[in-house]
């Protein structure tokens, strides 16, 4: 039996065909993952996926992209699928030829038919007996996927291709399974992983391919979204620690993560909660949090997770920041670097010596942005002698002038998404070439660069990529142009989450918190809804207590009428 397990990004999949697999093992079957773990069996198939992930290679057509994805199915089917098929075990995917078509059908907007027909060819006839597909609300995958992420200790990637386009891709990818589902009843089945335990999500796949195993028919359960909760939300504190603490119960490290920045007594006691079990969880989650409580949690956690306490101080220049980094130092050298820029101060300027002593240059660049001054440019020289084009690159985050964009004229060719990033908030002629030839291709780091740009050129960007990827709406972020509101109010219905949480930084004039009121009870089942309001209140009601006491901090109970 050929067992297909499909869902966008961070539904989940890995983890439960791991566990279908020990299930089934336990039961005395044979059985062969051919993705264990998330690798690949085929050696052949692990050299090919890195040229389908490699986002350098922007001129890669969304063709290109297909086939050589089909490729590494086709080598998967043939070399691990087949055989065990073969031998009479039970053989599992993680992804298979279902993935490329709802990649490239909705995710690329490519033609459906010939697709399938070219998916046919690449597996010679074999399709899977069984699909199941694990279905995720998108903005909850994107969240579980950052969070384990972090829980696991892995560094933040580079975006891969499939990241340049945007979350809309995600989007679009599940709708298109759900679409090949309704289609193919009797192949799929969609199972729903969320709002319930990881065991009974895993109890009901089990039932599902023992059914089948015996040839008793199964059913495609239809993905219903998760029970609502009452609207209209007048609390949003009690609601969105109900719903972060309910999560909490079944996935405590995103619960954490949706702590993240969110100020307060509340949200302090959770991260001390779960300190000991999730450390560096909590560690990400006191990212711009510069109040006395958040640096001593700091404190205790820097032992046990000091690349994460590192990385939450962002670029605060602060004293209490910089005496955490010295001590950080030696075991968290990336992220303490990083963490300098914009900073000229003489202690800053003694850690890079630190670091250039020991030969690490490539770590020093990246926290030399917004700093001009010989010796920022002469390391930067040294850099590009070195080779080290993409961190080079980010150094010039911030920096305008005719010095900085000869520089990023010359790296534009080896470095164009580094180059691209480091135009961030910058209104310069280089910029704006940048930007519009690199749109079509990379959207996502497009919309990101166009923080606080508000030129007609970047308007009409966010115009033309709003309907496509909310990263439109996040690069209106604080802005009360007349545009910001009208992408807010039109794009509500399709990126809610985004829309809400672009009022960050903004006064909770009327027309914002009738916005976050529609957001909030036109979407009750959304969790990422609900912590952007939350998010966006307390922040923006700890901005109105300045200066205040530490204890104030928590501020009073955030209530917002309907």
């Amino acid at each position: 039996m050929f067992i297909d397990f499909e869902g966008i990004d961070g539904s989940g999949k890995t983890t439960l065909s791991n566990a279908l697999a020990d299930r089934l093992e336990g039961r005395g079957l044979k059985v062969t993952h051919a993705r264990a773990g998330g690798e690949l069996r085929s050696a052949l198939a692990r050299r090919v996926r890195p040229l389908t992930r490699d986002a350098q290679l922007l001129e890669m057509s969304a063709r290109a992209e297909f086939f050589l994805n089909l490729a590494r199915e086709a080598q998967q089917i043939d070399e691990v699928v087949r055989p065990a098929l073969a031998r009479g075990d039970i053989c599992i995917t993680d992804r298979s030829l279902y993935s490329q078509i709802a990649l490239s059908a909705g995710g690329r907007g490519l033609e459906e038919r010939p697709l399938r027909a070219a998916a046919e060819l690449a597996g010679q006839g074999l399709w899977p007996d069984l699909v199941l597909l694990i279905d995720v609300d998108p903005d909850l995958a994107r969240m579980r996927k950052r969070a384990s992420k972090i829980r696991d200790g892995i560094v933040e990637e580079e975006s891969g291709r499939k990241g340049l386009s945007g979350h809309g891709l995600l989007v679009r990818v599940r709708t298109q399974f759900l679409r090949m589902a309704a289609a193919e009843p009797e192949r799929f089945v969609v199972v729903r992983n969320e709002g319930r335990a990881l065991a009974m999500v895993v109890d009901e796949i089990v039932d599902v391919v023992t059914a089948r195993l015996s040839g008793r028919p199964t059913r495609m359960d239809a993905a219903q979204p998760p029970p609502a909760a009452p609207a209209p939300v007048r609390d949003l504190e009690q609601a969105c620690f109900a719903a972060i603490d309910e999560l909490a119960r079944r996935e405590p490290w995103v619960a954490v993560h949706l702590l993240t920045g969110i100020p307060g007594r509340a949200a302090h006691a959770r991260r001390m909660q779960h300190a000991q079990a999730w450390p560096r969880n909590v560690a990400a989650s006191l990212a711009e949090l510069r109040d006395p409580p958040s640096f001593e949690l700091r404190a205790v956690l820097a032992p046990v997770a000091p690349a994460e306490v590192a990385a939450s101080l962002r670029s605060d220049p602060g004293e209490p920041a910089m005496v955490l980094r010295g001590l950080l130092f030696e075991r968290a050298p990336a992220p303490v670097l990083a963490g300098l820029s914009r900073n000229a101060s003489a202690e800053a300027w003694a850690l890079r010596e630190q670091a250039l002593e020991r030969g690490w240059l490539e770590r020093v660049l990246p926290g030399l942005a917004g700093l001009e001054g010989e010796r920022a440019w002469n390391a930067r020289e040294r850099g590009i002698r070195a080779g080290l084009h993409g961190p080079v690159a980010r150094s010039l985050s911030g920096l305008g002038g005719e010095r900085a964009d000869a520089m990023r004229e010359a790296l534009f060719p080896v470095a164009r998404l580094e180059v691209l990033a480091s135009t961030r908030g910058l209104n310069t002629p280089f910029a704006q070439r940048a930007r519009e030839e690199l749109a079509p291709v990379a959207p996502k780091p497009v919309l990101r660069s166009l923080e606080g740009i508000g030129a007609a050129y970047a308007d009409a960007l966010r115009v033309q990529l709003a309907q496509l990827t909310k990263e439109a709406l996040d690069s209106v972020e604080g802005s009360d142009a007349d545009l910001a509101w009208s992408l807010r109010e039109r794009y509500l219905p399709v990126w809610p989450a985004a829309a809400v949480m672009s009022l960050r930084g903004l006064a909770l004039q009327p027309r914002a918190q009738r916005l976050i009121s529609l957001a909030v009870s036109s979407f009750p089942g959304s969790l990422a809804v609900l912590r952007a309001a939350y998010f966006v209140v307390a922040r923006a009601m700890q901005a109105q207590a300045r200066p205040a006491a530490p204890e104030a901090a928590a501020g009073p109970e955030l209530r917002l009428g309907a």
